[in-house]
C-alpha cells in the first residue's frame, strides 16, 4: 500500500451508501491543480440520548433497551456512556452509533420513548457536515490527509481518487486558493405567452463566460433546443468548472434546464459524478455534485442599498456594467427579438451582457462567499442560500463540540415580542456640523461583557451575577457563556486578520482575501444577538435577547449623560449611535470617557455638513462632509414607491441641504412636473420610472381586498402569465374613472400615453417631496397646484 500525505483545498463533502456501508466523499483540488475525490469509509452516523437525572442509576437498563431497537438493515453498533454539557449543565448521555445515516431518524423517535431518556439530540445534523465538524475540516480551506491512491473509476469526472487513512491538520500557512475554474451561465427562453414553461417553451440561448475570459453564446436551431442543451452539457464537462455561478439560477435557470432536458429525453449530465443531474437540496439551492453552484441573487438579496434586485441594477451597483452601456431587451419581448432576424443581434448582445454581468458580479462576491464558507463550515454552494441564522448555527455547532456541549434540537416557536433598542425623539429641523458616534459592535460587546447566554441565565437568587437594569434578568459571571466563547473567537480572529492586512499592499490578492474574511467574521459576530431572538434557533433565548437590548438602552442613556456633562449637544440617538454637534476636542474627550467608564468602544462613524430631521424617529437626510447624501427612513429608500418619486425626493433633499434655499427646490419640482406632463402628452415618458413594485404574499384567490398589485397580477394571468407567491408585480396607474385599484395595470401592457400623471403627482411625487419641504412651510395644497396655474410656486410658499 503506497501511503502518502496530500494537501487538498476542500470544495465540498457529500456521502454515498455503497452496499450497506456509508462513504464520505470529499471533492477538492490538490496542490498540483488535480481535481480529486477522497473517500473515507471509516465514519459512522451517531446521535445522543441525554439521561434524566432521576435515572442515572438505570443507565445499563437504558442501554439494553436501546440495543434491543437494533434493526438488521442498519444495526446499532455502539451505545457508549459519555459526560457532556447541555445548556451549561453537566449531563450524562449515551452516544448511539449506527451504520446507515437515514436510520438515525427512525432510531431517534424510538429512543426518545424509552423511560429515563430525557432528550434525544444531534440526530438532525446532516451526516457529511457531521463528518466535517468532528474532523475540524472547513470547506474553501487547505487540509492535509494521509491517503492511498486508488485506480480511477469511470463513475467520477476527476483526475485522481484517494482512500483516506487519516485526517491530519488544517494547512494554516496556505491562504490563497488554487486556480479554480469558474463558469457563469445564463439562459434566454422563448416566451410568446409571457412566463415560459419548460414543458412547452424552448431555451433559445445559453450564454457562458469562464475564468479564462472566454465568452460563448450557444443558440437553438430556430425553436429546436435539443442540440443547444447537448452542446451545453458537452461544454460544461469539457471546461470542467469547479464553481458554476448564475443569477437567480436556483429558482429559474437550473430548474428550467433540468425540466426542459427531461421533456426532450436528455439527461442534464453535468456533475462530476456521472449520470447525476442537478437537483434541489437544502435551503433551496440546486446541487451539482462535485461542483459548487452559487446563485449570486442570494447575496444581492442581502444588500439593502440595492432596492430592485435585477441583474442590471446589481451589476451597476458593483461597478461591473452601467445600465446605460448595456443592451436592454424587455423580458416579455424576448420571443419577438428571436423571431425577427433584424432584432436577433440585439438579443444576442443582451444575452452576452447578462452573462458578462453575472461573471463580473461573481468576481466581487465569491471572495466573500468563500470566506463565509471557510468560517461557518457550510459548503460554498449552501452558504449563500442559507439564512444568516443557519450560517451562524453551523459555526456554533463547531464551538459546541469544542466545548463538549450537546446542541439542542431546533424547535420552531411562536415569535414573542419584547422591548427593543432605545430611539430618542430627534430635534426637528436642519442641523449643521453633526457627528455620528457609533458603538463598535455594541450588542456582541454587551453579550461578552455581561456573559449573556442561555447557559448562564439564572432564574433564582444569585450573588455573583450581572443583572439587566429593567428586566432584572441575571447572568452568572462564571463559567464563560457559550456565546461569549463563540464571540471571543470571532472577534479575536477578526483582529488577527486585520493586523495581517496592515502589512500587505491593498491591491494584493492576499489583502483582498483577508478583507473578505474580516467582513465575514464581523457579520457573524453581529448576527449572534439576532440569532438568540430567532424562534428557529437551537440556542433560542428570548430572555437573553431582551437583556441585551436592556443593557443597550442603559449604555446609550449613560453615553448621552456623559455627552451632556461634557457640553455636547445631543440631537438624536438610535440603538447603538448618537448624533451630537461636532466639536473635535470635546468629542475626543467623550470617546475616551465612554471607553473608560462603560468599557465599550465608541468611534466617529461620519460627520455631516448638514442633517435634516423630521419629528419622526429613524427618518433623516444628511449631507456628509464629502458631499454624499444619506437618506434614512424616507420614500427614497423604500421599494414600493415609483422611481420618479424617489428620484425627485432625493434631488430635493440634496438641493435643500446644499443650498439651504427651499425656494430653489420648489422651482425644481415645478419644472420637473411640467416636464413630466409635457412628455406624457407626447407619449415619451420613461414608463420604468412610474412602475410601483409590490410582492404577492399569498395565492391570488386568498386576497379579500383588491389591491392594485393584485389587479395587475390578474391581468397578467389572463394574458397567460404564471404568477406565484413571492413574485414581484410591477404596475402603473392609468387614466380613467374608478378606484385606484381598478386602474392598476401591468407596466408591460401599457402605452406611455395611458399613464395617469395626475395620480403620480398627487399620490407619489407631492407626498415624497413634502416630507422635506413641509418643514419650510410649504403645504400640500400649494405643491399640488404645480403646473395647473400660471403662478409660480414662490407665490405660495409661506414666509
Amino acid at each position: 500500500m503506497n501511503e502518502k500525505i496530500v494537501s487538498i483545498y476542500v470544495l465540498d463533502a457529500s456521502y454515498e451508501v455503497i452496499g450497506s456501508e456509508p462513504h464520505i466523499v470529499i471533492w477538492g483540488v490538490d496542490d498540483n491543480g488535480n481535481r480529486v475525490l477522497l473517500r473515507d469509509r471509516r465514519f459512522r452516523p451517531y446521535f445522543y440520548a441525554i439521561i434524566d437525572d432521576s435515572h442515572t442509576n438505570n443507565i445499563e437498563l437504558i442501554k439494553s433497551s436501546i440495543k434491543r431497537l437494533s434493526k438488521p438493515k442498519s444495526p446499532i453498533t455502539s451505545v457508549e456512556l459519555v459526560e457532556k454539557r447541555f445548556m451549561g449543565k453537566a449531563v450524562k448521555a449515551l452516544r448511539i452509533e449506527t451504520v446507515i445515516p437515514e436510520f438515525v431518524r427512525e432510531y431517534r423517535a424510538d429512543v426518545s420513548r424509552i423511560p429515563g431518556v430525557k432528550a434525544v439530540v444531534e440526530a438532525d445534523i446532516r451526516f457529511s457536515l457531521r463528518y466535517l465538524i468532528d474532523n475540524d475540516i472547513y470547506p474553501c480551506t487547505w487540509h492535509r490527509f494521509k491517503v492511498v491512491e486508488k485506480p480511477k473509476s469511470f463513475e467520477y469526472r476527476v483526475d485522481k481518487e484517494y482512500e483516506v487513512l487519516d485526517i491530519l491538520n488544517r494547512d494554516e500557512d496556505r491562504l490563497m486558493p488554487p486556480k479554480l475554474r469558474v463558469m457563469a451561465f445564463d439562459i434566454e427562453v422563448y416566451n410568446p405567452r409571457g412566463s415560459p414553461r419548460p414543458d412547452r417553451d424552448p431555451i433559445i440561448i445559453i450564454s457562458i463566460m469562464n475564468s479564462d475570459n472566454e465568452t460563448v453564446l450557444l443558440q437553438a436551431q430556430g425553436k429546436d433546443d435539443r442540440q443547444l442543451i447537448v452542446k451545453f452539457i458537452e461544454y460544461v464537462n469539457k471546461y470542467d468548472p469547479d464553481i458554476i455561478v448564475g443569477y437567480n439560477s436556483n429558482n429559474f435557470d437550473f430548474p428550467y434546464l433540468v425540466e426542459r432536458a427531461r421533456k426532450l429525453g436528455i439527461k442534464l449530465d453535468i456533475s462530476r459524478r456521472r449520470g447525476v443531474e442537478p437537483s434541489k437540496s437544502v435551503y433551496g439551492h440546486v446541487s451539482v455534485p462535485g461542483r459548487l453552484h452559487v446563485d449570486l441573487y442570494d447575496y444581492a438579496e442581502e444588500i439593502t442599498e440595492i432596492k430592485v434586485k435585477s441583474l442590471d441594477e446589481v451589476a451597476e451597483y458593483f461597478g461591473v456594467m452601467k445600465k446605460s452601456e448595456r443592451t436592454n431587451v424587455p423580458w416579455y419581448e424576448i420571443y419577438r427579438y428571436w423571431d425577427d432576424e433584424k432584432l436577433k443581434p440585439l438579443l444576442l448582445n443582451y444575452s452576452r451582457d447578462d452573462v458578462v454581468s453575472t461573471y463580473g458580479i461573481a468576481e466581487k462576491i465569491l471572495p466573500f462567499a468563500m470566506q463565509l464558507s471557510s468560517i461557518t463550515g457550510l459548503p460554498l454552494d449552501q452558504v449563500g442560500s442559507a439564512s444568516v441564522g443557519f450560517r451562524l448555527e453551523w459555526f456554533l455547532l463547531r464551538i459546541a463540540r469544542m466545548r463538549g456541549e450537546l446542541a439542542p434540537n431546533r424547535v420552531e416557536k411562536e415569535y414573542e415580542s419584547y422591548k427593543g433598542a432605545i430611539v430618542l425623539e430627534p430635534k426637528r429641523g436642519v442641523h449643521e456640523n453633526v457627528c455620528v458616534l457609533d458603538f463598535s459592535a455594541m450588542y456582541p460587546s454587551i453579550m461578552m461583557k455581561y456573559n449573556v447566554g442561555p447557559d448562564t441565565l439564572v432564574f433564582n437568587e444569585c450573588s455573583d451575577c450581572y443583572e439587566a437594569p429593567e428586566t432584572g434578568y441575571k447572568f452568572s459571571k462564571q463559567p464563560e457563556a457559550f456565546f461569549k466563547t463563540a464571540l471571543t473567537i470571532l472577534v479575536n480572529a477578526r483582529k488577527s486578520v486585520r493586523d495581517l492586512m496592515k502589512n500587505l499592499p491593498q491591491d494584493s490578492p492576499e489583502y483582498r482575501i483577508l478583507d473578505a474574511r474580516q467582513r465575514a467574521l464581523k457579520i457573524l459576530a453581529n448576527a449572534c444577538y439576532g440569532y438568540m431572538a430567532w424562534t428557529g434557533a437551537r440556542w433560542y433565548c428570548k430572555e437573553c435577547a431582551e437583556a441585551v437590548t436592556d443593557f443597550g438602552r442603559e449604555t446609550i442613556r449613560k453615553a448621552i449623560a456623559i455627552a451632556k456633562n461634557l457640553g455636547l449637544e445631543v440631537i438624536y440617538g438610535d440603538t447603538d449611535s448618537i448624533f451630537v454637534k461636532y466639536d473635535k476636542s470635546i468629542v475626543e474627550k467623550f470617546v475616551d470617557f465612554v471607553e473608560k467608564e462603560l468599557g465599550l468602544e465608541i468611534k466617529i462613524d461620519k460627520v455631516y455638513q448638514r442633517v435634516f430631521f423630521t419629528e419622526a424617529k429613524k427618518r433623516y437626510i444628511g449631507l456628509t462632509v464629502d458631499g454624499r447624501i444619506d437618506v434614512v427612513g424616507f420614500e427614497a429608500v423604500r421599494g414600493d414607491w415609483a422611481e420618479i418619486a424617489k428620484e425627485l425626493q432625493e434631488r430635493v433633499a440634496e438641493m435643500v441641504l446644499k443650498t439651504m434655499d427651499h425656494r430653489k427646490a420648489i422651482e425644481f419640482v415645478k419644472e420637473e412636473i411640467e416636464k413630466i406632463r409635457k412628455l406624457s402628452s407626447q407619449g415619451s415618458i420613461d414608463i420604468q420610472k412610474f412602475v410601483i413594485w409590490k410582492t404577492i404574499t399569498k395565492p391570488i384567490s386568498e386576497y379579500e381586498v383588491e389591491a392594485p398589485h393584485v389587479t395587475a397580477a390578474k391581468y397578467m394571468i389572463k394574458s397567460g402569465y404564471s404568477i406565484e407567491v413571492g413574485d414581484k408585480i410591477g404596475y402603473v396607474i392609468v387614466k380613467g374613472a374608478g378606484k385606484i385599484s381598478d386602474r392598476a395595470r401591468p407596466y408591460i401592457m401599457v402605452d406611455a400615453r395611458d399613464i395617469d400623471v395626475d395620480y403620480y403627482v398627487e399620490h407619489q411625487i407631492v407626498p415624497a417631496v413634502l416630507r422635506i419641504l413641509e418643514y419650510f412651510g410649504v403645504s400640500e395644497k400649494h405643491l399640488k397646484s404645480i403646473g395647473r396655474t400660471g403662478k409660480s410656486l414662490f407665490d405660495y410658499s409661506k414666509k
